[in-house]
């Protein structure tokens, strides 16, 4: 990895250069919440100016440019004497611009898998290769646990990654591809001041961090309170409506349909992002439903995050964003449900 610094007006020309190039995303104020405030999503940009890299949050994460909420998988057209399938894995390359460190750690989770496990996902890798993603540090949210579950701090999984120093970006460069993109644009070496600065923003950002979550050992005391009216309590306000999902940088459920044109002459394998909280996921041929109550089902879902993934990966599935604990509907929040967890098993 490759230390340098760039100017904030350089940094703008050289995004800008980019655009010009590019098909390129960026955090951009997209609506306005009921108190007023901007609501901030990842979507494309014509302009640097039209990106807001002091951003609080973005609503949902930028996981759907590698996992689209509808994606087709093939075509089919059917002929005479059979039929012919189309298959295309091809992705353009494009640039994110803005990616905070806890949605960056979300993307390595993915890859973990969807690009290294037995059956590789070709629509997933091709578009993460050729995507170009610019990070940024940042103050956490009031919200935001990330630091408890070490998604705070990333070093690998993008291309260049940035903290804001003042008048200038101190850059973390990680890829060729990365410094051959700096050779359009001037940057500096590190000074001692850069230094200085670097490590006062890096102590300013770790302590902006309000919210704590103790996950200590909390593979088995989830495994402890199986049976816990934890599950109960906030089962019964689950609205079962997916929104914790969508909205997660790190889940990946989906469904996959196959529709035929009324002409019966062509057709179309799609998948589709699913949650585990729908009250249909866990439904079989027959109709049996393997998990019919959505306490069951909310459960399952922290032990995927907190239990099963933990097992398979060594780290937990959660990047303590809290985007499902925002965007839910009937106010259910994970640090409140850990909590609970937490004071229920220290009866």
């Amino acid at each position: 990895m490759l230390f340098r610094t760039i100017t904030k007006e350089h940094f703008r020309k050289l995004v800008n250069g980019i655009i010009n190039e590019n098909q390129t995303i960026g955090p951009k104020a997209v609506d306005m919440d009921a108190k007023g405030n901007p609501v901030y999503q990842f979507v494309e940009v014509s302009d640097f100016d039209e990106m807001n890299l002091e951003y609080p949050t973005t609503y949902s994460s930028a996981k759907h440019y590698f996992l689209p909420f509808k994606e087709n998988l093939s075509t089919f057209e059917f002929e005479k004497k059979g039929w012919k399938q189309k298959i295309t894995y091809n992705a353009e390359p494009r640039v994110i611009v803005g990616l905070r460190a806890f949605d960056i750690n979300g993307l390595l989770k993915l890859d973990n898998v969807l690009m290294k496990e037995k059956f590789p996902n070709p629509y997933y890798i091709t578009k993460r290769k050729n995507t170009f993603i610019i990070g940024i540090d940042h103050e956490a949210p009031d919200d935001c646990f990330a630091r408890s579950l070490n998604a705070d701090v990333v070093l690998h999984g993008f291309d260049m990654f940035m903290t804001d120093i003042g008048d200038k970006y101190f850059l973390l460069i990680n890829s060729s591809n990365a410094f051959n993109v700096l050779k359009n644009v001037t940057t500096e070496e590190i000074t001692r001041k850069d230094e200085e600065r670097y490590i006062a923003k890096k102590k300013k950002i770790e302590n902006s961090y309000k919210t704590v979550v103790d996950v200590t050992g909390l593979p088995s005391l989830l495994d402890i309170e199986f049976e816990s009216d934890v599950w109960k309590k906030w089962g019964d306000k689950c609205l079962s409506c997916g929104s914790c999902a969508m909205v997660c940088p790190t889940c990946y459920c989906y469904t996959v349909n196959e529709s035929i044109d009324p002409s019966l002459k062509f057709g179309v394998k799609e998948r589709m992002l699913y949650s585990c909280n729908i009250v249909d996921f866990a439904e079989v041929a027959g109709g049996h439903n393997f998990r019919p109550k959505a306490s069951t089902r909310l459960k399952y879902r922290y032990y995927h995050q907190h239990r099963g993934f933990v097992e398979s990966y060594d780290e937990p599935k959660c990047v303590g964003c809290n985007r499902c604990g925002r965007a839910c509907p009937a106010g259910i929040n994970p640090v409140d449900v850990i909590h609970d967890l937490r004071m229920e098993g220290g009866r």
